[in-house]
């Protein structure tokens, strides 16, 4: 019996919106520009281009951590929401996809 892959990428056919604190930092509306990460023992996450996400609200975090799976993490904080998304900015091979992408914890679609 074959294995289910770790790691699966399936675009967003929905509109999608994220927000912290009130502050909308992501809307998606076509369903080509948001991708949800799906691994195995993790909930499934939103993957966004950063040009549809409000960067300039977000500051780089001092956090880092690495993935097996995926790669070199790099954080980002909202004010005192401290690493409140991620983006793998040179994933590892076969990842690609997300390269530079955001995703974001307890998102809050709509």
């Amino acid at each position: 019996m074959p294995h289910a892959p770790r790691i699966e990428l399936h675009p967003v056919n929905q509109r999608v919106q994220v927000h912290v604190d009130g502050k909308l930092l992501v809307e998606i509306i076509k369903s080509t520009q948001a991708l949800e990460l799906r691994e195995t023992d993790y909930p499934p996450r939103h993957y966004f281009p950063r040009e549809d996400v409000r960067m300039g609200l977000l500051t780089i975090s001092e956090t880092t951590t690495h993935c097996p799976f995926k790669g070199h993490t790099v954080y980002f904080s909202l004010g005192d929401n401290k690493d409140i998304a991620w983006s793998y900015e040179q994933p590892i091979e076969g990842m690609e996809a997300i390269a530079d992408w955001v995703a974001f914890g307890g998102e809050e679609n709509e």
